[in-house]
């Protein structure tokens, strides 16, 4: 492959010199993809806060309002790698003009939506367009910046991308709580409307010549691997691991998974995604990285949601509000994680961050009761957030690192589609731990309480505290029973967490990405620090 530019790039990926982007113009770049990428994170996570209010606007069933919240990230997950791949072709400016576009009519139509049906849709092209415009962002920074500014910028990206779920439920809740649901769309299409601007006046133009036809079938099969295994994901835990519809979802997913490799294999050179390089430390250990991360902070988000809200009795927007320690933490350390790289290497950052997550999840499971409330989490979140941060910005780059410059789009996507993976995981795995860790604790705690009570009480804490109305002189006893045994099932996710992260820390110890070249000096460190400054 050869790359459009007007002069061929440095060896090290950079632009030459005499075209390199001044810091000004790098710092206009980091926060045109960054908005850009914000829009597309804030849309995942903001319709969960608005279910009853979508279900009585539309006279929908869950089902359905379940349809309309993951037919976004199943269509996301699903294209990221083709898109990513087109992008590279066809010039990523394009490619996230194009996606900014359609991400903004999307998000208009959705705010304007008179049905469910139109919804459906809405969320459907919203997720093709932030499929197009998610890679990029990334690939924008991995093919425009300096080697030695390249792991600051990837940590401000990184920081986006995992704190900016925790602020879109936030600003989501308030919107709710203070307007209407439709309100939700304003801020991502603010957000689209202003990295647009910025994007077309600012972001460079680069695209790759290949010799090569489009692998066609790559796509495809990637894209059905994606959508048959999120299903099972999604749908096991509510319709049943052993529903017909979830294992033909399963049977689907790896037998194209198969097909994907097989013919990867045989494409070798001309593969969307050249699968024998997962032989290399980085790429493995990044993407495994991700993928557990991503996992437990979403199984997370899982268990803390019921207890802050049925637990502590919080509302919405206080509970997202609870969570913003967490996110400045992560996004914060995001930011100063390959700095500590440069100087302690990858690997050891990244096992380190590992650590302190893994001991974030024990605190968590240690010391939290009823009684301390916030308080007795708060410790541990913190712990959570700091440690995911200093691991994603190092295990990023791991994995774009070890593509070529002309499969930056398709690194860019591996790196996004490992994420969707892991929080899909995390959901259905951490998520049923929590049940079935709470079914067992209450079964042996209901005993006077009413039948249908004690049934309701059986589905969950927050299904126990309504029931309680129902349980005459037992209502008091039947919500600390279910708020204690919501805290054993909370216990039981976490130490599962923990060992996973634990399994983690042994894996990139012996199996991490290898140390980097020494750190520039610190003349060129603070050109970086100049040119990533968002003051």
């Amino acid at each position: 492959m050869s790359t459009n530019q007007p002069a061929p790039p440095a060896a090290d990926g950079a632009a030459p010199a005499g075209d390199a982007p001044d810091a000004r113009q790098l710092r206009t770049i980091l926060i045109a993809v960054c908005v850009a990428l914000m829009a597309v994170i804030a849309s995942v996570s903001g319709l969960n806060v608005a279910q009853p209010d979508l279900a009585v606007e539309f006279g929908a069933s869950q089902s359905t309002i379940l349809w309309i919240i993951n037919i976004y990230t199943l269509t996301l997950a699903a294209l990221l790698l083709p898109l990513g791949a087109i992008g590279d072709r066809l010039g990523r400016k394009p490619m996230l003009i194009t996606g900014l576009i359609v991400f903004g009519v999307a998000g208009a139509t959705a705010g304007l939506a008179p049905s469910a049906e139109v919804m459906l849709g809405a969320r459907l092209l919203s997720g093709i367009g932030a499929a197009a415009i998610m890679p990029i962002t990334l690939a924008v920074i991995t093919s425009v910046f300096p080697e030695e500014q390249r792991g600051k910028a990837i940590g401000v990206w990184t920081g986006v991308a995992g704190g900016g779920g925790i602020l879109g439920m936030f600003l989501s809740a308030a919107l709710v709580d203070v307007a209407s649901w439709r309100y939700l769309f304003i801020l991502p299409v603010a957000l689209v409307v202003v990295a647009l601007a910025m994007a077309v006046r600012s972001v460079p133009n680069s695209r790759e010549h290949s010799d090569h036809s489009f692998d066609t079938v790559g796509a495809l099969t990637s894209a059905v691997t994606v959508v048959g295994l999120i299903f099972v994901l999604q749908e096991g835990p509510e319709h049943g691991w052993s529903d017909p519809a979830t294992l033909i979802s399963l049977a689907v997913g790896l037998l194209a998974a198969v097909l994907f490799v097989v013919w990867e294999l045989r494409r070798q050179d001309a593969a969307l995604l050249d699968v024998r390089l997962f032989r290399e430390r980085g790429l493995a250990g990044g993407s495994i990285t991700l993928l557990t991360l991503f996992g437990v902070q979403a199984g997370i988000f899982v268990v803390l949601f019921p207890f802050f809200q049925a637990v502590l009795g919080w509302s919405g927007l206080l509970s997202t509000l609870a969570l913003m320690p967490m996110a400045v933490a992560m996004m914060t350390t995001s930011g100063l994680a390959p700095r500590l790289a440069a100087r302690i290497g990858s690997r050891s950052t990244m096992a380190t961050g590992i650590a302190v997550a893994g001991a974030g999840l024990a605190l968590m499971a240690l010391i939290v009761s009823v009684d301390g409330g916030y308080l007795s989490i708060l410790p541990g979140m913190l712990a959570m957030g700091i440690g995911m941060g200093l691991s994603m910005t190092p295990s990023t780059e791991a994995i774009t690192s070890s593509l070529p410059r002309e499969r930056q789009g398709v690194a860019s996507a591996l790196n996004d589609v490992t994420r969707e993976f892991g929080t899909a995981l995390g959901v259905a795995l951490l998520g049923a731990l929590l049940s079935a860790g709470y079914r067992s604790a209450i079964d042996g705690k209901l005993d006077g309480v009413p039948q249908d009570a004690a049934d309701t009480a059986r589905e969950g804490v927050a299904n126990a505290v309504e029931a309680a109305n129902g349980a005459g002189p037992h209502a008091q006893d039947l919500v600390q029973a279910a708020r204690q045994s919501f805290v054993d099932g909370w216990q039981q996710a976490m130490w599962a967490g923990v060992v996973v992260m634990g399994v983690l820390f042994l894996y990139i110890l012996a199996r991490g990405p290898r140390n980097p070249a020494p750190a520039a000096g610190a003349g060129a460190d603070a050109a970086a620090d100049e040119a990533l400054s968002c003051r």
